[in-house]
């Protein structure tokens, strides 16, 4: 891997020069978590070693170098497999625009199939597509797609190459997908809500072929420990760490924190910052969902609505409440700010992934009706506790909405006087 990296270093060097060779990039998505950056990884690899094109494939990390350092658990997962952080490529190294302008760029993208709308027009570009969350991406005949709800993208990759170069695996590539699965679904366990048997089919093969690999338990724990550390950031690094926003008529963020809501608005002047970060970014509502961990890894939810809009704060609060796809199953905390709506969640498998359609359904009938609204990830993209796979016991999705049903919704969404 550590050879595979330095040629891609050279290969990014001769792509600056107008005249200089295509590039097929493998890009993870804008959140660039443990799983994003092992699946582009090791799938850039695994493309230099199968594809027999003139165009080198090389893998490129969607965020900037500077913002690594927001992503501890991938540092130290970097540094237990021998390699170093400055190996790696990052968005800001490679002008893709320009390659795509020139002809010159092909794109696979992993562990999302759709890019944002801030990089639509590489759409152009995309020929390949990997990933495990639900499929937004409209059918192609110039892009291949393999998508499916498993509890990590590199279970995906992991097939992949088992299936049709198994003689790549080394010890060092088995521990990155081995580390990025373990993490994502929890150290396999199924109270967290999240590993499929495909993931525990290639965790269990890639054990198999490579009994050197750690216990799954104490590897777990030590990326687990990394992950939620928040020690040293301050409240906008913590808000952004884990941040996807969606866009209307109003903007609205909604961060992960990985501490209990008692614990994170007791930092200094928090009140005070949260309405300087919504200020600061032109955030119209901020939600926080927080999550922490019982000793049997079984998770444990708050959810905060912030806002000094009363009515936006009530309206999304009372949609959230009544929501049944899912039924997040929300228990009020009273008041904690004037400005803050608080919950207990006891629907505790509903993570982001399953609130944030329930957030765009909202806007859709804050607006009056179906509207395009975008989801996008933050400024400086975070590392993510992974939402829950589609098909779990309480993932029915959305269902199809019609002006009647609108029409139905608005009339139930009625002012609350008491704020």
């Amino acid at each position: 891997m550590e050879e595979f990296l330095e040629r891609c270093h050279l290969t990014l060097k001769a792509a600056s020069d107008p005249t200089g060779p295509g590039l097929h990039v493998v890009l993870g998505n804008e959140s660039c978590d443990l799983d994003s950056m092992v699946s582009a990884l090791v799938y850039a690899y695994f493309l230099s070693k199968t594809s027999h094109r003139d165009v080198p494939a090389v893998p490129l990390l969607n965020i900037t170098s500077s913002e690594l350092v927001l992503r501890s658990d991938s540092i130290l997962l970097l540094r237990k497999t021998a390699m170093q952080p400055e190996q790696l490529l990052f968005r800001n190294q490679l002008d893709l625009r320009a390659l795509q302008q020139a002809g010159r760029l092909r794109l696979t993208l992993v562990d999302h199939n759709v890019l944002p709308s801030s990089d639509s027009d590489l759409e152009g570009a995309v020929v390949d597509v990997i990933d495990h969350h639900h499929l937004d991406r409209l059918p192609s005949p110039t892009c291949t797609v393999t998508v499916e709800t498993v509890g990590s993208c590199a279970t995906l990759i992991t097939e992949r190459i088992i299936h049709e170069a198994p003689q790549i695996l080394d010890l060092q590539l088995a521990h990155l997908l081995y580390a990025a699965v373990v993490v994502d679904c929890v150290d396999m366990s199924p109270a967290a809500g999240k590993v499929t048997p495909k993931d525990c089919q290639f965790v269990a093969e890639l054990e198999r072929r490579f009994p050197a690999l750690p216990p799954r338990g104490p590897l777990f724990q030590e990326l687990h420990k990394a992950k939620f550390d928040v020690s040293g950031l301050d409240i906008e690094q913590m808000l952004m760490k884990d941040m996807k926003t969606v866009s209307g008529s109003l903007n609205v963020a909604v961060s992960v924190l990985y501490m209990p809501l008692k614990e994170f608005m007791m930092q200094k002047n928090a009140q005070e910052e949260l309405s300087s970060f919504c200020h600061k970014f032109g955030f119209d509502l901020l939600l926080l969902m927080t999550i922490c961990f019982t000793d049997s890894k079984e998770p444990i939810r708050e959810l905060a609505i912030f806002s000094h809009n009363p009515t936006c704060r009530d309206q999304v609060s009372r949609y959230l409440e009544q929501s049944q796809s899912p039924a997040l199953n929300l228990r009020s905390h009273g008041a904690v700010h004037p400005y803050i709506l608080a919950y207990h969640q006891g629907n505790s498998v509903a993570s982001r992934k399953k609130v944030l359609p329930i957030v765009r359904d909202f806007l859709r009938t804050w607006d009056g009706g179906p509207a395009d609204v975008d989801v996008e990830e933050a400024p400086v993209p975070p590392t993510p506790m992974n939402s829950l796979v589609e098909g779990s016991p309480l993932d029915g999705g959305l269902p199809p909405i019609s002006s009647q049903d609108l029409e139905r919704r608005i009339s139930q969404m009625g002012f609350r006087t008491d704020l």
